[in-house]
């Protein structure tokens, strides 16, 4: 969006000229990207022109000092109202407040917004059911004004509410200026507003194409407009009057004289050249000259906020509490998981000793290694869920990506140790594999780590495709190749050296997890093989190096170490993306 120069004043007294603005516009003009561009969201994509200026200066928006509430309503939808405005509360405000003291707070800001009724339900959103739109709304405003923000952004905050409700939200909004007894500059992005909405705005910013149509006191627009031919008839809605004239999507006046019998398109560049020339416009850049001279304060730094330790504390609590509410995340794979157990475990019941059980155990062992970890992909939609709000609060700076990546990480073991103890205790005694307790809890390790490594795997993947659908295509087609070249479906000494024998099969996490349960269940043991000339018996080792082809020149815990590693690696490099795309730009934009 091409601009000029646009300044958020703050007089030296803290009195805001600007303190309620209202950004009108037809759809499609330049209202949300003109919120994106002051609030410094733009993405590396788009161009921008001119300066942006705060108090005359040019500063980036420290944390506290500014909140957006976008559109979207990016909520975890498995927490309840009360849950995800407390703990956000908890994130954004100092550790230097109380308990009590955030949660009287919290409080107090949802019933501000008309939630007292709906505080223990769920927002809900696909396949499960929750608060109305309208609600979500309110809760994503809630979430972003617990702070008391001295610049606040709103995007369409009244969607989905009716016209009751807009001026109730509306309202509460404008009294923010009288809390703490500082004044404080809104701007609202605002669709089409009934005519209580538009008399609690102050000042009033009109966009098409792009262009600034009118940017002033909201009470001389009416005047302006019709100074220039375009007046408002009695008892109609302002705002409904200026978004008639102004969108030029449709040509045909239904309302005669409108226009003047001009196109739209006419009738908005006389209003543009109009403004440019009007005494309105002379007052602005007057007053916006004069702040510039006064050499003002620049905002106040970077609000004092929850420490890291707190923010880990609570991010991992509200994951936890997010894949325990959330059956597809963990406890549908679960289920899953049992019934495959309990499939594998009657299948290959109770395997014997013998020369012909060698197979068998073998392809149960891979099926283990290979299949049970691509069911982890299951989780993939949840997870998106999750980094979905993760990448809004970052916007917003309510912490950062180490904090996200540990407690993402703390939050998932528990889980996964279930999903590990339970499905492989089924399996590995159902199907009589090598006897002792310690063998069994190593089976439990290798598929812990598997399954641990495939979700971080995914993480990366999620942010490096552009939508929810390549995610799920990518991560499976990684899981495939990586399978097939394990050495389990192509003995290692016949894969084609060149990428996949090296390096692509010892890249392969399958490998180290494949040769680990392998080690496992046959060292020590000694099989049965019938010949003409009676029975005889051969050792596991034999068996791991002339048919499996196992590298047996280090031990099991090796490659269960080396697994472990891969997690350490793939969560590290997780993170150095999100760092290398943090001043660059949105990079889950595609999955909104």
């Amino acid at each position: 969006m091409k601009s000029n120069a646009v300044q958020l004043i703050q007089s030296e007294e803290g009195v805001s000229l600007i303190w309620l603005l209202a950004v009108i516009a037809p759809p499609g003009c330049g209202k949300s990207t003109l919120l994106d561009a002051l609030a410094g969201r733009l993405d590396s994509n788009t161009r921008q022109t001119g300066e942006i200026l705060v108090n005359g200066h040019k500063q980036a928006l420290a944390c506290g000092t500014s909140a957006y509430v976008t559109q979207d309503n990016t909520l975890l939808m498995t927490l309840t109202v009360r849950e995800a405005v407390h703990y956000s509360a908890q994130l954004q405000l100092p550790d230097s407040m109380s308990k009590s003291e955030k949660k009287e707070r919290t409080d107090i800001t949802m019933k501000e917004m008309g939630l007292q009724d709906a505080m223990d339900t769920r927002i809900g959103g696909w396949g499960c059911k929750g608060i109305s739109c309208g609600q979500k709304m309110r809760v994503g405003i809630c979430v972003e004004i617990i702070t008391h923000p001295r610049l606040l952004f709103l995007d369409e905050p009244t969607s989905g509410l009716d016209s009751a409700a807009s001026y109730y939200v509306m309202s509460s909004i404008a009294s923010l200026d009288q809390k703490d007894g500082i004044q404080r500059t809104i701007i609202v992005a605002i669709h089409q507003p009934s005519g209580d909405v538009f008399q609690l705005f102050n000042n009033l910013c009109l966009v098409s194409s792009g262009k600034a149509v009118y940017f002033g006191p909201a009470f001389a627009a009416n005047k302006f407009f019709a100074l220039n031919g375009f007046p408002c008839t009695t008892l109609h809605n302002p705002s409904d009057h200026f978004l008639k004239t102004l969108n030029m999507d449709f040509e045909q006046d239904p309302e005669q004289g409108l226009t003047g019998g001009i196109t739209r398109e006419e009738a908005t560049n006389i209003l543009i050249k109009s403004y440019k020339s009007s005494q309105i416009s002379q007052q602005v850049d007057k007053e916006l000259s004069e702040i510039c001279k006064k050499d003002c304060e620049a905002m106040e730094k970077q609000r004092s906020h929850a420490s890291f330790l707190t923010q880990c504390l609570v991010l991992t609590k509200r994951s936890f509490v997010n894949t325990y509410c959330d059956v597809g995340y963990y406890w549908l794979r679960l289920g899953i998981y049992v019934v495959l157990a309990l499939i594998l475990g009657t299948i290959f019941l109770d395997i014997s000793s013998d020369k012909t059980t060698i197979q068998a155990r073998g392809s149960l062992l891979m099926f283990v290694t290979s299949f049970f970890t691509f069911i982890t992909i299951g989780g993939f939609p949840s997870f998106v869920e999750e980094m979905k709000v993760f990448e809004c609060e970052r916007l917003n700076r309510d912490y950062g990506v180490a904090a996200f990546v540990i407690s993402n990480t703390l939050s998932a073991v528990p889980y996964l140790l279930w999903i590990s103890l339970i499905p492989g205790a089924i399996t590995y005694w159902l199907a009589g594999l090598h006897f002792g307790f310690n063998h069994y809890l190593y089976f439990t390790y290798v598929l812990f780590t598997s399954m641990f490594l495939v979700g971080s795997s995914m993480m990366i993947v999620a942010c490096i495709v552009p939508n929810f659908l390549m995610g799920i295509i990518a991560g499976s087609g990684i899981l495939g190749v990586t399978m097939l070249d394990s050495g389990f479906y192509q003995a290692p000494d016949y894969l084609p050296k060149p990428f996949w024998r090296y390096p692509l099969h010892y890249l392969a996490f399958h490998k180290y997890a494949f040769q680990g349960l392998f080690k496992n269940e046959f060292e020590g043991s000694t099989f049965i093989r019938n010949e003409i000339l009676g029975p005889m018996t051969i050792q596991g080792e034999e068996i791991l190096r002339t048919v499996w082809q196992v590298e047996m020149n280090y031990s099991k815990w090796v490659d269960l170490a080396i697994l472990l590693g891969m997690v350490v690696f793939c969560r590290l490099l997780f993170l150095v993306i999100f760092k290398s795309n943090e001043k660059v730009k949105p990079i889950f934009a595609a999955f909104k």
